[in-house]
């Protein structure tokens, strides 16, 4: 699998998001900060996140897509899109419980030319370890099953 890559373009507030292989908890700072940037532009309307090129998601960056797309339903009041075609990412991510986050769109995205990589942000161990605790507490919000899922993980990070 290819190292995660996190890349993204906006224009006059519409913003898209791709992610590229198999994107992990190392990419949690970088990722976290630039949804913190998108949702501090004044102009900001829209958000697209781009699976296509995706071959694997772990449970800190679904949980980060989730505060995603809570963020947008709670503060600027509408449902994100999500793209994927892969039948094994959108296995995960109904299994999360996306569907009810996102607008999930099973054909490819038109994602513009001129995407960036977003340049990796490096953060101390504890500042990581909370953004995984987070991303995970929100994904055990979503459901009974992720609560289950995730219990003993969160259970060790909070001792840790």
């Amino acid at each position: 699998m290819q190292d995660g890559r996190f890349l993204a373009a906006s224009h006059n507030g519409a913003y898209v998001i791709r992610l590229e292989g198999d994107v992990r908890l190392t990419l949690c700072n970088t990722i976290d900060d630039y949804f913190q940037a998108m949702f501090d532009d004044p102009d900001f309307a829209s958000v697209w996140v781009d699976l296509e090129a995706a071959e694997g998601l772990d449970s800190t960056t679904l949980g980060l897509l989730a505060k995603l797309a809570i963020t947008a339903r709670d503060r600027f009041g509408f449902q994100p899109a999500i793209f994927s075609h892969d039948a094994g990412i959108n296995r995960l991510l109904r299994s999360m419980g996306f569907l009810s986050l996102f607008e999930l769109h099973e054909e490819p995205c038109d994602s513009p030319e001129n995407l960036s990589e977003i340049p990796r942000v490096r953060g101390s161990e504890e500042a990581v370890r909370d953004k995984i605790i987070e991303a995970h507490r929100v994904l055990m919000d979503l459901s009974e099953a992720n609560r289950s899922r995730f219990r003993d993980l969160m259970v060790a990070l909070e001792q840790g």
